[in-house]
């Protein structure tokens, strides 16, 4: 709870200095929220590392492989950085670049679940034979 709280109140800060900053020098704006950005999303890699291990205990016990675990988290990986590149973008006014972001993300999700599909429709054809 105190983090999210210690977070919160960063952004409000920031938020509030860049849009003061925003009047004299919109680029140095723009890399104050970039750079708060960056520092929420190191805040928050401790809890991501948590829900990695967690999921990868319950992976271990429902004896799923550990190959398709990587590749779901890889998936996640891509969701979040694509949004937080997205963001960034469209901070800068950037619209279109942020479509085309998500756009590459959309692909390179699909193309790493192309594994995970072939595995549950080879499951499904083992089930009907």
């Amino acid at each position: 709870m105190v983090e999210i709280v210690q977070i919160i109140g960063l952004a409000m800060v920031v938020t509030v200095v860049g849009a003061v900053i925003k009047q004299l020098k919109p680029e140095l704006a723009l890399q104050l929220s970039i750079l708060a950005g960056v520092t929420i999303f190191i805040l928050v890699m401790d809890k991501i590392r948590l829900v990695i291990d967690l999921l990868q205990k319950l992976a271990e016990q429902a004896n799923i492989s550990s190959y398709y675990l990587f590749i779901i988290l890889k998936i996640m990986g891509i969701a979040y950085l694509a949004e937080f590149g997205c963001q960034i973008c469209r901070d800068a006014g950037e619209n279109a670049l942020a479509t085309k972001i998500e756009i590459a993300a959309k692909v390179f999700v699909v193309i790493l679940g192309i594994p995970i599909i072939v595995a549950i429709m080879e499951t499904m054809m083992k089930l009907l034979a």
